[in-house]
Protein backbone atom coordinates (compact mmCIF):
# COMPACT_ATOMS: atom_id res chain seq x y z
CA UNK A 1 0.00 0.00 0.00
CA UNK A 2 1.53 3.28 -1.14
CA UNK A 3 1.16 6.31 1.17
CA UNK A 4 -1.20 8.97 -0.18
CA UNK A 5 -0.82 12.72 -0.41
CA UNK A 6 -3.29 14.67 1.72
CA UNK A 7 -4.20 18.33 2.02
CA UNK A 8 -6.54 20.37 4.18
CA UNK A 9 -9.76 22.37 4.50
CA UNK A 10 -9.09 25.99 5.38
CA UNK A 11 -10.47 29.48 5.18
CA UNK A 12 -8.47 31.78 2.94
CA UNK A 13 -7.18 33.60 6.03
CA UNK A 14 -5.68 30.34 7.35
CA UNK A 15 -3.81 29.31 4.20
CA UNK A 16 -0.76 31.46 4.90
CA UNK A 17 -0.08 29.55 8.14
CA UNK A 18 0.23 26.28 6.16
CA UNK A 19 1.44 27.65 2.85
CA UNK A 20 4.80 25.84 2.62
CA UNK A 21 3.27 22.44 3.44
CA UNK A 22 0.40 22.95 1.01
CA UNK A 23 2.12 24.65 -1.91
CA UNK A 24 5.46 22.84 -2.08
CA UNK A 25 3.81 19.41 -2.37
CA UNK A 26 0.87 20.66 -4.48
CA UNK A 27 -1.61 19.41 -1.89
CA UNK A 28 -5.39 19.47 -2.19
CA UNK A 29 -7.06 22.53 -0.66
CA UNK A 30 -10.73 22.95 0.19
CA UNK A 31 -11.77 26.58 0.64
CA UNK A 32 -14.40 27.01 3.35
CA UNK A 33 -15.28 30.67 2.84
CA UNK A 34 -18.50 30.22 0.84
CA UNK A 35 -20.77 28.27 3.19
CA UNK A 36 -22.89 31.04 4.68
CA UNK A 37 -25.46 33.59 3.52
CA UNK A 38 -23.24 36.66 3.87
CA UNK A 39 -20.41 35.08 1.89
CA UNK A 40 -22.71 34.60 -1.10
CA UNK A 41 -24.37 38.02 -0.86
CA UNK A 42 -22.77 41.22 0.46
CA UNK A 43 -19.27 39.71 0.94
CA UNK A 44 -19.20 37.76 -2.32
CA UNK A 45 -16.72 39.79 -4.36
CA UNK A 46 -14.41 40.42 -1.40
CA UNK A 47 -14.25 36.72 -0.58
CA UNK A 48 -13.49 35.79 -4.18
CA UNK A 49 -10.66 38.33 -4.29
CA UNK A 50 -9.28 37.03 -0.98
CA UNK A 51 -9.42 33.41 -2.16
CA UNK A 52 -7.63 34.21 -5.41
CA UNK A 53 -4.90 36.05 -3.53
CA UNK A 54 -4.45 33.26 -0.99
CA UNK A 55 -4.25 30.60 -3.73
CA UNK A 56 -1.80 32.51 -5.92
CA UNK A 57 1.08 30.17 -6.75
CA UNK A 58 -0.76 27.00 -5.72
CA UNK A 59 -0.74 24.30 -8.41
CA UNK A 60 -2.61 21.53 -6.58
CA UNK A 61 -6.29 20.69 -6.77
CA UNK A 62 -8.84 23.07 -5.26
CA UNK A 63 -12.44 22.64 -4.12
CA UNK A 64 -14.90 24.58 -2.00
CA UNK A 65 -17.46 23.59 0.59
CA UNK A 66 -20.85 24.71 -0.59
CA UNK A 67 -23.59 26.23 1.60
CA UNK A 68 -25.75 23.89 3.68
CA UNK A 69 -27.42 25.43 6.74
CA UNK A 70 -31.17 25.43 6.13
CA UNK A 71 -30.62 24.32 2.53
CA UNK A 72 -31.90 20.74 2.46
CA UNK A 73 -31.66 19.42 -1.09
CA UNK A 74 -34.95 17.55 -0.63
CA UNK A 75 -36.86 20.47 0.89
CA UNK A 76 -40.60 19.73 0.84
CA UNK A 77 -41.61 23.38 0.34
CA UNK A 78 -42.01 23.97 -3.40
CA UNK A 79 -41.45 27.72 -2.99
CA UNK A 80 -38.17 27.23 -1.17
CA UNK A 81 -36.55 24.73 -3.53
CA UNK A 82 -35.76 27.36 -6.22
CA UNK A 83 -34.10 29.53 -3.56
CA UNK A 84 -31.91 26.61 -2.53
CA UNK A 85 -31.00 25.95 -6.15
CA UNK A 86 -30.08 29.63 -6.59
CA UNK A 87 -27.86 29.55 -3.51
CA UNK A 88 -26.00 26.49 -4.84
CA UNK A 89 -25.58 28.15 -8.25
CA UNK A 90 -24.10 31.23 -6.60
CA UNK A 91 -21.59 29.08 -4.71
CA UNK A 92 -20.80 27.27 -7.94
CA UNK A 93 -19.99 30.63 -9.52
CA UNK A 94 -17.57 31.30 -6.66
CA UNK A 95 -15.92 27.92 -7.20
CA UNK A 96 -15.47 28.57 -10.90
CA UNK A 97 -14.08 32.06 -10.42
CA UNK A 98 -11.40 30.95 -7.94
CA UNK A 99 -10.43 27.92 -10.02
CA UNK A 100 -11.99 25.23 -7.83
CA UNK A 101 -13.16 22.07 -9.60
CA UNK A 102 -15.19 20.53 -6.78
CA UNK A 103 -18.02 21.69 -4.53
CA UNK A 104 -19.17 19.78 -1.45
CA UNK A 105 -22.90 19.51 -0.70
CA UNK A 106 -24.63 17.66 2.13
CA UNK A 107 -26.58 14.42 1.83
CA UNK A 108 -30.28 14.42 2.78
CA UNK A 109 -30.38 10.78 3.93
CA UNK A 110 -30.89 9.74 7.56
CA UNK A 111 -31.75 6.77 9.76
CA UNK A 112 -35.35 8.06 9.71
CA UNK A 113 -35.36 7.70 5.93
CA UNK A 114 -33.85 4.21 6.01
CA UNK A 115 -36.46 3.00 8.48
CA UNK A 116 -39.40 4.62 6.69
CA UNK A 117 -38.51 4.24 3.01
CA UNK A 118 -40.87 1.26 2.52
CA UNK A 119 -43.49 2.26 5.10
CA UNK A 120 -45.62 4.17 2.60
CA UNK A 121 -46.02 3.95 -1.15
CA UNK A 122 -43.84 6.35 -3.13
CA UNK A 123 -41.91 7.70 -0.12
CA UNK A 124 -38.44 7.12 -1.60
CA UNK A 125 -39.49 8.17 -5.08
CA UNK A 126 -40.97 11.46 -3.85
CA UNK A 127 -37.80 12.30 -1.97
CA UNK A 128 -35.64 11.59 -5.01
CA UNK A 129 -37.92 13.72 -7.20
CA UNK A 130 -37.47 16.70 -4.85
CA UNK A 131 -33.70 16.18 -4.91
CA UNK A 132 -33.71 16.20 -8.70
CA UNK A 133 -35.87 19.33 -8.85
CA UNK A 134 -33.34 21.12 -6.63
CA UNK A 135 -30.12 19.78 -8.11
CA UNK A 136 -30.69 19.20 -11.84
CA UNK A 137 -29.93 22.87 -12.71
CA UNK A 138 -26.86 22.74 -10.47
CA UNK A 139 -25.60 19.52 -12.04
CA UNK A 140 -26.14 21.00 -15.51
CA UNK A 141 -24.19 24.14 -14.59
CA UNK A 142 -21.44 21.97 -13.08
CA UNK A 143 -21.19 20.03 -16.33
CA UNK A 144 -20.78 23.25 -18.28
CA UNK A 145 -18.13 24.59 -15.89
CA UNK A 146 -16.19 21.35 -15.52
CA UNK A 147 -16.86 21.19 -11.79
CA UNK A 148 -17.88 18.10 -9.82
CA UNK A 149 -20.47 18.22 -7.04
CA UNK A 150 -19.53 15.81 -4.27
CA UNK A 151 -22.27 14.69 -1.87
CA UNK A 152 -21.01 14.31 1.69
CA UNK A 153 -22.48 11.81 4.17
CA UNK A 154 -23.97 13.55 7.21
CA UNK A 155 -26.50 11.26 8.95
CA UNK A 156 -26.26 8.53 6.31
CA UNK A 157 -26.61 4.96 7.57
CA UNK A 158 -26.52 2.94 4.35
CA UNK A 159 -23.87 4.27 1.95
CA UNK A 160 -25.59 2.54 -0.96
CA UNK A 161 -28.59 4.90 -0.66
CA UNK A 162 -26.52 8.02 -1.33
CA UNK A 163 -24.59 6.24 -4.08
CA UNK A 164 -27.85 5.34 -5.82
CA UNK A 165 -28.96 8.97 -5.61
CA UNK A 166 -25.72 10.12 -7.26
CA UNK A 167 -26.05 7.42 -9.93
CA UNK A 168 -29.61 8.57 -10.69
CA UNK A 169 -28.27 11.76 -12.30
CA UNK A 170 -26.21 9.79 -14.83
CA UNK A 171 -23.61 12.56 -14.88
CA UNK A 172 -19.87 12.78 -14.25
CA UNK A 173 -20.55 16.16 -12.64
CA UNK A 174 -21.91 14.60 -9.43
CA UNK A 175 -20.04 12.10 -7.28
CA UNK A 176 -19.51 11.01 -3.68
CA UNK A 177 -17.74 12.55 -0.71
CA UNK A 178 -17.05 10.73 2.55
CA UNK A 179 -16.52 12.37 5.91
CA UNK A 180 -14.68 9.78 8.00
CA UNK A 181 -15.95 11.21 11.27
CA UNK A 182 -19.58 11.33 10.15
CA UNK A 183 -19.34 7.71 8.99
CA UNK A 184 -17.91 6.56 12.33
CA UNK A 185 -20.47 8.60 14.26
CA UNK A 186 -23.27 6.98 12.25
CA UNK A 187 -21.82 3.58 13.11
CA UNK A 188 -21.88 4.38 16.83
CA UNK A 189 -25.27 6.13 16.85
CA UNK A 190 -27.24 4.32 14.18
CA UNK A 191 -25.60 0.98 13.41
CA UNK A 192 -23.98 2.08 10.14
CA UNK A 193 -21.08 0.03 8.77
CA UNK A 194 -17.48 1.04 9.59
CA UNK A 195 -15.71 3.83 7.70
CA UNK A 196 -13.80 1.54 5.34
CA UNK A 197 -17.12 0.03 4.18
CA UNK A 198 -18.29 3.51 3.15
CA UNK A 199 -15.12 3.84 1.07
CA UNK A 200 -15.44 0.41 -0.54
CA UNK A 201 -19.10 0.99 -1.36
CA UNK A 202 -18.29 4.26 -3.13
CA UNK A 203 -15.77 2.67 -5.54
CA UNK A 204 -15.16 4.87 -8.61
CA UNK A 205 -17.75 7.41 -7.43
CA UNK A 206 -15.52 8.56 -4.54
CA UNK A 207 -14.01 11.93 -5.47
CA UNK A 208 -13.54 13.66 -2.10
CA UNK A 209 -12.84 12.78 1.56
CA UNK A 210 -12.95 14.82 4.76
CA UNK A 211 -10.42 13.27 7.15
CA UNK A 212 -11.27 13.80 10.80
CA UNK A 213 -11.31 11.75 14.00
CA UNK A 214 -13.78 11.59 16.89
CA UNK A 215 -14.93 9.65 19.93
CA UNK A 216 -18.19 8.23 18.54
CA UNK A 217 -20.33 10.57 20.62
CA UNK A 218 -20.14 13.94 18.82
CA UNK A 219 -18.85 15.44 15.58
CA UNK A 220 -15.50 16.46 17.05
CA UNK A 221 -13.31 17.08 13.99
CA UNK A 222 -10.26 16.04 16.00
CA UNK A 223 -6.86 15.36 14.48
CA UNK A 224 -6.33 11.72 13.42
CA UNK A 225 -5.02 9.76 16.38
CA UNK A 226 -7.16 11.57 18.95
CA UNK A 227 -10.28 9.46 18.42
CA UNK A 228 -11.42 5.94 17.59
CA UNK A 229 -11.12 5.56 13.82
CA UNK A 230 -9.04 2.64 12.53
CA UNK A 231 -6.96 4.57 10.02
CA UNK A 232 -5.05 1.61 8.59
CA UNK A 233 -8.33 0.00 7.50
CA UNK A 234 -9.57 3.25 5.98
CA UNK A 235 -6.40 3.80 3.96
CA UNK A 236 -6.36 0.18 2.78
CA UNK A 237 -9.80 0.89 1.36
CA UNK A 238 -8.49 4.06 -0.31
CA UNK A 239 -5.75 1.98 -1.92
CA UNK A 240 -8.38 -0.23 -3.54
CA UNK A 241 -10.41 2.76 -4.73
CA UNK A 242 -10.80 3.17 -8.48
CA UNK A 243 -10.54 6.98 -8.37
CA UNK A 244 -8.16 9.61 -7.01
CA UNK A 245 -10.27 11.54 -4.49
CA UNK A 246 -9.30 14.84 -2.95
CA UNK A 247 -8.11 13.89 0.57
CA UNK A 248 -8.32 16.80 3.02
CA UNK A 249 -8.00 17.12 6.77
CA UNK A 250 -11.09 18.91 8.08
CA UNK A 251 -10.25 19.77 11.67
CA UNK A 252 -11.94 21.93 14.28
CA UNK A 253 -8.64 23.71 14.90
CA UNK A 254 -6.44 24.40 11.87
CA UNK A 255 -3.37 24.51 14.11
CA UNK A 256 -3.85 20.74 14.62
CA UNK A 257 -3.19 20.00 10.93
CA UNK A 258 0.53 19.25 11.46
CA UNK A 259 -0.27 16.94 14.37
CA UNK A 260 -2.89 15.02 12.41
CA UNK A 261 -0.63 14.76 9.39
CA UNK A 262 2.31 13.51 11.47
CA UNK A 263 0.16 10.84 13.10
CA UNK A 264 -0.96 9.43 9.75
CA UNK A 265 2.59 9.78 8.44
CA UNK A 266 3.93 7.81 11.41
CA UNK A 267 1.60 4.95 10.39
CA UNK A 268 3.05 5.03 6.87
CA UNK A 269 -0.30 6.08 5.39
CA UNK A 270 0.39 9.57 4.02
CA UNK A 271 3.09 11.73 2.53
Amino acid sequence: MQPLKIGACLTTAQIADHRDWLFEAERDIEIQDFMGYASLKDEFEDRIAAAKAALDGHSGRVGIHGPFEGLDIDNKDAELRPLITARFLKALEAADRIGARQMVLHSPYTLWYQNNRLASRGYAEAKLARIHETLVPVVKASEEMGITLVIENIHDVDPATRRAMVDSFNSDAIALSIDTGHAHLARCMSGAPPVDYFVRDARHQLQHVHIQDLDGHADRHWAPGEGEIEWAAVFRAFADCESAPHLVLELEHAEDIPKGFKHLQSLGLVI
